[in-house]
């Protein structure tokens, strides 16, 4: 027995409801294009900004990093399309002092930029190695011998990270103030939960057998005053620092000396003489990430998982209870 066909539409019922269907789909295409245009473009220097940017700005902005991620945020270089981008920009987030490509740019540009030193409260100097110590010298934009500098790796605190996304909230509210609220609110969640993630960190701790911190650079300064760690870099503030074979001897003579047992190197820097070191003094090396870039091999997704992932690390490390 042969099937029923289904009554077919008539025609012009399918052209409309093709007509009707399509003039949907380009109204909502239009909605969110609308939406995107109408949000606040934001460049950040690095990664930390980036977070606390996109975390504080939340659907009312769309934040650029101008560090690609796993590149070294020191050695930044802006192409020419770069600076004319990061031009357009409603609003700049960086750290003076630290990436010399982006003052640069901040400084040839009509733009608005937010200089976040003073939020972060940059209160902890280190000394560069001496011209004896450090192979290759300093040059005429370096300290002199002994000059000690400004650290600038405030986000290690998790408590001064905050605080910049308290200052970024209001430097956003300035620009859009019908979103006020939502960037006050937003900053109030982030706070909380790197308060929850300082409070983690310093119960952890606050018992660790090893109090001398071994880093491959002097990058976790913040990090070591705020959790009672001594940090003693193998290199200066500067990743590009190479210690001289007087130096590492020296370091070796500390490492036996205190028992350490760990000497950390990062990511994105080459581990080599931190490995040259452990070699010699029998220690172990780890890896302790400065968070300066987020890429798929990072122990995290955020800012708050890499920091965790590092808690877990010291606490092996340094033998915490």
């Amino acid at each position: 027995m042969p099937r029923r066909s289904r009554p077919a539409l008539a025609l012009p019922a399918v052209a409309a409801l093709a007509l009707s269907g399509c003039g949907q789909s380009v109204e909502a295409g239009q909605a969110a294009t609308a939406q995107e245009n109408e949000r606040i473009g934001v460049t950040a220097g690095f990664y930390p900004l980036q977070f606390v940017s996109e975390a504080v700005g939340g659907d009312r902005v769309e934040v650029t990093n101008l560090t690609t991620p796993g590149a070294e945020p020191h050695d930044l270089e802006l192409a020419p399309r770069d600076v004319a981008e990061l031009s357009e920009a409603e609003l700049v987030v960086y750290l003076s002092g630290f990436q010399p490509a982006v003052d640069d740019a901040v400084g040839s540009q009509s733009v608005e930029a937010f200089d976040v030193a003073d939020a972060a409260d940059l209160s902890l100097t280190a000394a560069p190695l001496e011209d004896e110590e450090a192979e290759g010298g300093h040059t005429d934009d370096e300290p002199a011998e002994g000059e000690e500098t400004t650290d600038p790796h405030f986000w290690l605190d998790p408590l001064r990270l905050a605080a910049v996304g308290d200052a970024v909230a209001d430097r956003l509210a300035d620009i859009d103030p019908d979103g006020a609220q939502e960037y006050a609110a937003n900053a109030e969640k982030l706070r909380s939960r790197l308060e929850e993630l300082d409070a983690e960190m310093s119960e952890t701790l606050g018992s660790c057998e090893r109090t001398a911190l071994v880093t491959s650079h002097n990058a976790f300064g913040y990090l070591a005053d705020r959790y009672g760690f001594e940090q003693v870099g193998i290199s200066g503030l500067s990743p590009d620092d190479e210690p001289s074979p007087a130096k590492l001897a020296e370091l070796a003579d500390f490492v036996r000396d205190n028992g350490v047992t760990t000497i950390y190197h990062e990511t994105l820097v080459s581990p080599d003489t931190a490995r040259t070191l452990a070699e010699e003094t029998g220690a172990q090396t780890a890896t302790l990430d400065p968070i300066e870039g987020i890429t798929e091999e990072s122990a995290g997704d955020d800012y708050v998982e890499v920091m965790r992932a590092n808690l877990e690390t010291l606490v092996q490390g340094q033998s915490c209870a």
